[in-house]
């Protein structure tokens, strides 16, 4: 009898199919929001719908960047998965989340607050960014926020 794949498993495919939606030239990130073995959401980085696609518009630099040389348009994957599901009245406490690029700190703070228990990632941002660490996993560590990287 064949092994049926994980949820984890299956969920971190998603968000890295999800991924390669992003009209972002600098990086492309997935994020899947889960609860119970059922998704609620999914979200890729961009800018915010109805207004303009980086790849189309900038395709050589990729948009303007702000003070910190992030993207000064785009949300960021998980971003785009909780507002959408907080928009359609959807209840995070105690949801999962699964993305590519582990959290930056505001990110992290956004995640936090909106009762998610578990994040899984693929990725680090803080090795993405040249950072000492991932802030934003040791900050939802911190405040008892289970981060784990998907090997």
């Amino acid at each position: 009898m064949k092994e049926k794949p994980s949820f984890d498993l299956i969920f971190m495919n998603l968000a890295t199919d999800l991924a390669s939606r992003s009209h972002c030239v600098k990086a492309q990130v997935g994020a899947v929001l889960t609860k119970d073995t059922r998704i609620i959401s999914i979200g890729y980085n961009g800018p915010p719908a109805g207004t303009h696609n980086c790849d189309e518009e900038w395709p050589e630099t990729g948009c303007p960047r702000d003070s910190k040389n992030s993207c000064s348009l785009a949300l960021h994957a998980e971003e785009n998965a909780i507002l959408y599901a907080v928009k359609n009245g959807m209840t995070l406490d105690g949801s999962t989340l699964y993305l590519t690029l582990s959290p930056c700190i505001s990110c992290a703070r956004i995640i936090y607050s909106s009762g998610i228990k578990k994040v899984w990632y693929k990725a680090s941002y803080a090795e993405y960014k040249g950072l000492a660490s991932d802030e934003g996993v040791d900050f939802l560590n911190k405040f008892g926020v289970e981060c784990h990287k998907y090997i």
